[in-house]
């Protein structure tokens, strides 16, 4: 017996046009660049660090630089709403707020 998959095609389609997608992608792209900040915050932290127990820069120093990568990660967090639950609520509205 030959199943039809249109049926299920045709609510995928809807789906993927819905509003609600729209915001996951969007969310999905807010994600993915503080990722990417997260990321070159780890790497840059590493540095200082390195340079920090090379006794190129000073503890002082050391400790000067990372706050101030801290805080312009917080500063995209915040830029990008995330952890924040959408507009509108919608399926993650229950999330815990980080």
């Amino acid at each position: 017996m030959a199943r039809s998959f249109s049926p299920i095609l045709k609510e995928m389609v809807r789906l993927s046009e819905s509003p609600q997608n729209e915001d996951r992608e969007a969310s999905f792209a807010e994600e993915m660049v503080f990722d990417a900040n997260l990321q070159e915050f780890a790497s840059r932290v590493g540095l200082i660090v390195s340079l920090e127990l090379g006794e190129k820069i000073s503890s002082e120093e050391a400790y000067a630089r990372i706050k101030s990568l801290w805080k312009q990660l917080k500063a995209s967090k915040k830029n990008l709403n995330i952890g924040n639950p959408p507009p509108g609520g919608g399926a993650s509205e229950g999330r815990a707020k980080q």
